[in-house]
């Protein structure tokens, strides 16, 4: 038997049925990137690979406890958020991360489905700036995403992401694959870390077609890395990696978006 000790990533996250996103692909992608994943719904989800079609939050009662109880008995060395439904659990959330100073917490904000469903809504958001950006650690957002934090206040990317981290947040990891950035050729990505100190940037060969769950999966790989121990640019480049190999063996059950293959 055994006797690794492996690094342990606590997810609050919605539950996709698909398999595609939500906690699913978070636990996939964090073991395959040598974590261990404990997990907190945060809420249920009706979805297929078409579209998200109806979303239950959960009780903040059950998210509370759920946590607490993790919390006391596994030692957590980061923190995965994703779907956050409504203000309610934004509020417990707030209050569970505020407990766990130090460990690193990453956050890819879903506010919209790749079907077009949008999950959140202006108030939330807003509520989302106000009280847990200052805590984050390295937050994952697409360029509409990105777009939509900044109140779209702001002409470009980067004065985007300045004014994210001037509510404390402390790094930005803006993807481009919803929305490729002006000049960049059609058949590439670019992804772009920013931190008070540096920028960084990675360029990925475009795949063919539409993808459920990409989000969650480079989040919950980068949490994962973290946990482990990797310093913060390696971990991107290592999760950046992980789902780009994910995407690329990824199938197509029906007529849908396409989903990844995390354990390849």
């Amino acid at each position: 038997m055994s006797t690794a000790k492996l690094p342990v990533v606590l997810v609050m996250a919605g539950h996709d049925p698909t398999g595609g996103a939500g906690l699913i692909a978070d636990s996939e992608a964090i073991a395959a990137c040598g974590g261990w994943a404990v997990t907190v719904p945060t809420s249920l989800t009706v979805q297929t690979t078409h579209n998200v079609l109806k979303v239950m939050p959960c009780p903040a009662d059950a998210i509370r406890d759920m946590a607490w109880s993790l919390l006391d008995e596994f030692e957590v060395k980061a923190i995965k958020l994703g779907l956050i439904a409504d203000v309610t659990t934004l509020e417990t959330i707030e209050d569970i991360v505020r407990a766990c100073p130090g460990i690193p917490l990453v956050v890819d904000p879903v506010f919209k489905a790749g079907g077009g469903a949008t999950l959140s809504t202006d108030a939330l958001i807003d509520e989302f700036c106000r009280r847990l950006l200052p805590l984050v650690d390295i937050l994952t957002p697409n360029r509409q995403e990105l777009a939509r934090l900044a109140a779209n206040s702001a002409p470009d990317d980067v004065e985007r992401v300045v004014s994210l981290m001037s509510l404390g947040c402390q790094a930005v990891l803006v993807t481009a694959t919803d929305e490729p950035m002006p000049g960049t050729p059609e058949d590439e990505v670019v992804h772009t870390l920013h931190t008070p100190e540096t920028s960084r940037q990675w360029r990925w060969p475009r795949l063919p077609g539409h993808y459920h769950g990409s989000g969650c999966t480079l989040s919950a790989a980068l949490a994962a890395r973290l946990a482990v121990g990797e310093r913060l640019v390696n971990a991107c480049e290592q999760a950046q990696r992980f789902t780009w190999e994910s995407l690329r063996h990824g199938w197509q059950p029906g007529n849908g978006q396409r989903l990844p293959r995390r354990w390849i």
